[in-house]
């Protein structure tokens, strides 16, 4: 039985690069960690929990995120709202409010994520633009980084594209879009002419998944890799193959995230 009957779920928006991703860690900036802070302030007491439903990594963003408060006490949490967000350092952001029944699951309801991954393919970036998308250097085939992208599409073994872990035995997951697509989210002196973004929705990913497929992608566009490789990799996740680094953090986004309410 839950001890604290009332719950709230609260949409969510932050910038990523001051924190260490989302979930808490000992002695470091987390986003859980800030918003808890400032739950407790606003509250008036520490006795609540908080979940959320993506446990970004350090330095990745998210437009479209959700959190799930329980408390003992019902609170008009509406009208909370523009307090929390006074409090909040601006690159965090709670968008909306909403009362949800007490045995509503915010990670059993979440049916679909989408990320988006921003990139450049410049021979003139600005530093600046580098909060916001990672460069790409080197010539890159678009039409075989789109047919990578497509590789990806449907339920697979995600082993090869992922940071393992002793306790996880089960890397299937489906994919239902992926794709290269031009972006005009970043306009200004300090950005290139032409940024781009890879989009991919599933119902769920792993630890470093969309990173991985980023990072293989390129691979494929700079002619380091074949599209083999990335076949060879969903066909036999559990064979050795060389070291396949994360794509750097800053370019990734939790764009949407799809719930069941």
């Amino acid at each position: 039985m839950q001890s604290r009957p009332h719950s709230y779920l609260f949409s969510i928006s932050y910038f990523g690069a001051r924190y260490k991703g989302w979930a808490p860690q000992p002695n470091q900036p987390t986003v859980q960690r800030r918003v808890e802070r400032v739950l407790r302030h606003v509250l008036g007491h520490e006795d609540f929990s908080l979940i959320g439903a993506s446990r970004t990594d350090s330095g990745v963003s998210c437009i479209g995120g959700y959190v799930q408060l329980f408390l003992r006490e019902k609170v008009e949490m509406e009208a909370l709202l523009p307090e929390f967000n006074e409090h909040l350092p601006q690159d965090i952001r709670l968008n909306s409010v909403r009362e949800v029944p007490t045995n509503f699951n915010l990670i059993q309801s979440v049916q679909e994520k989408t990320y988006r991954y921003y990139f450049a393919n410049s021979t003139d970036f600005h530093p600046f633009a580098s909060a916001f998308l990672v460069n790409v250097g080197g010539d890159l085939n678009w039409k075989e980084i789109k047919e990578a992208c497509r590789l990806f599409t449907g339920k697979h073994d995600f082993k090869a594209f992922c940071k393992p872990s002793e306790n996880k035995t089960d890397y299937k997951r489906e994919v239902l879009s992926s794709g290269i697509f031009v972006s005009n989210e970043f306009l200004g002196q300090f950005f290139p002419k032409d940024i781009y973004y890879f989009e991919i929705t599933g119902t769920g990913f792993l630890h470093h998944q969309v990173r991985k497929m980023m990072c293989a992608i390129w691979n494929v566009g700079s002619g380091e890799w074949k599209l083999e490789d990335i076949i060879s990799r969903l066909e036999n996740p559990d064979g050795e193959f060389p070291n396949l680094p994360p794509a750097p953090a800053n370019g990734l986004v939790l764009w949407e995230t799809v719930l069941e309410i």
